[in-house]
């Protein structure tokens, strides 16, 4: 079976289920930055503030302490689950767009490393390997670069005639 190009053949109906999809599974993805962006301050630091606290900073304008065991492990499950389901999904539409062989490949296997490095980066910052904190920092970067070219194409895709 040809997957290269399908979903220009595919029903209007099928179509309006994948666009409608992609566009609230956007909201959720960028709405999820936004509360990473207020928890952490989006850098190294504020990353390694967010999990390992900062009660010895006595400046510090919000206090923090350590994420328990059972905090950290709650949101490493939920987050590998969820993103691994949120992937695969949109590999699966990412598969039968039309698209270079390698991009396309890229794009598909791409956010499962990046979601095994940020968030098995975060725990294993949150057991004290402090440089984790840049490998999360870039794997994040990478893996919301990674979904927003992949939402472009699918939703070009979707608008255009082959």
């Amino acid at each position: 079976m040809q997957l290269n190009g399908l979903i220009f053949s595919l029903p209007k109906e099928i179509k309006l289920l994948i666009g409608a999809f992609i566009i609230i599974l956007s909201i959720g993805f960028y709405t999820g930055l936004l509360f990473v962006g207020e928890t952490s301050s989006a850098n190294p630091n504020g990353i390694e503030e967010q999990y390992l606290g900062n009660e010895d900073d006595e400046n510090a304008e919000v206090m923090r302490f350590k994420k328990s065991d059972q905090e950290m492990l709650t949101l490493v499950h939920n987050h590998i689950l969820s993103m691994s389901i949120i992937f695969f999904l949109v590999g699966l539409i990412v598969s039968i767009t039309k698209l270079n062989k390698k991009l396309k490949s890229f794009l598909i296997v791409e956010p499962f490393i990046s979601v095994i490095l940020t968030f098995g980066g975060l725990y294993m910052l949150w057991t004290g390997v402090l440089w984790m904190k840049y490998i999360v920092m870039f794997s994040g970067i990478l893996m919301t670069f990674t979904f927003t070219v992949s939402v472009l194409i699918i939703l070009k895709q979707l608008l255009l005639k082959k």
